[in-house]
């Protein structure tokens, strides 16, 4: 491949922000060449690519803004402390349509029972399905708030969290 043809589509790919397809075309076209790809076929491995990548930055980014602990996976969580009606429970929760519904969750038990270790791991499912989280203590929603209040700032903070699919707030019961 000739210097100003290289030149112009890493210019190209730049302005248009596809850094992965920028990043692996050349190998790619390798590729499609010794498997005699056509070059449709070459094009959808490319954005194929680009995709992946994007929604794994995309949840990256969510997982980060979202605040949650991130220990607190449904890998990590023991399914078998829940009692069998809120096993049954769980599975409806993690598809996420209850956030659709707009409604609300409660999670009610003693300290230590794992209420936000189990909230935290759903919000984390919720997020790799492409869902906005965002996880806090309910003190601290409070300061916010008063904060915002104080600032004459409520309208824009409430419209910031309009933005978000679901809020988690933990330990309701300590404020």
């Amino acid at each position: 491949m000739n210097r100003s043809l290289t030149a112009y589509l890493n210019d190209s790919l730049k302005t248009l922000r596809m850094a992965t397809i920028r990043e692996c075309y050349k190998e790619q076209a390798k590729l499609a060449r010794a498997e005699s790809l056509s070059y449709e076929q070459y094009l959808r491995e490319l954005v194929k690519l680009e995709c992946e990548t994007r929604s794994d930055r995309k949840t990256q980014r969510l997982l980060r803004e979202s605040k949650l602990p991130l220990e607190k996976s449904l890998q990590a969580f023991d399914r078998k402390r829940l009692p069998h009606k809120v096993d049954l429970l769980l599975n409806t929760l993690l598809d996420g349509s209850f956030l659709d519904r707009a409604e609300n969750i409660l999670a009610f038990g003693n300290p230590g029972s794992g209420k936000t270790h189990l909230l935290c791991a759903i919000a984390q499912e919720l997020i790799y399905q492409g869902r906005r989280i965002a996880f806090m203590p309910c003190n601290l929603l409070v300061q916010q708030l008063l904060v915002a209040k104080r600032n004459l700032e409520l309208p824009q903070t409430l419209k910031k969290w309009s933005k978000y699919d679901a809020i988690i707030l933990d330990d309701i019961g300590y404020v």
